[in-house]
């Protein structure tokens, strides 16, 4: 079991993920994680992450982490940055987390660095899929 899913469930979302992700790439567009979860359950018929528990949203991160390690080397970025909160302008903090660890990301880098960095990724996703 991965985050309370089958192995094969599991990587149905993975898969789905990655898709959904350069389609958003394809046409220069960002998404959000309630975005993501709807489209998820309707391709893969997995169930929704339920993200008023704490579990599911760390699940849906490290799905995220997941995909964005995946295809680092292919797309040259996390292709997790073109996901945002709900009505926010930015990734969460688990993007940051994965760059810090990656080390694409100095460690405690100041809100500009954040930004910049987070930019960089979007832009660099969009012209990979693009």
């Amino acid at each position: 079991m991965i985050w309370g899913r089958d192995e094969l469930e599991w990587s149905g979302l993975v898969d789905g993920t990655s898709d959904f992700l350069a389609e958003r790439g394809r046409i220069r567009r960002t998404t959000s994680y309630t975005e993501l979860n709807s489209v998820l359950h309707r391709r893969t018929g997995a169930r929704s992450f339920d993200f008023a528990k704490d579990s599911e949203r760390a699940a849906m991160g490290a799905l995220l982490g997941e995909v964005a390690s995946r295809n680092l080397s292919e797309v040259g970025a996390l292709v997790s940055s073109i996901v945002l909160y709900l009505n926010e302008n930015d990734a969460g903090s688990g993007f940051y987390r994965l760059a810090e660890e990656l080390k694409l990301l100095t460690p405690k880098p100041t809100a500009d660095q954040r930004l910049i960095f987070w930019a960089n990724q979007v832009k660099a996703t969009y012209d990979y899929y693009s």
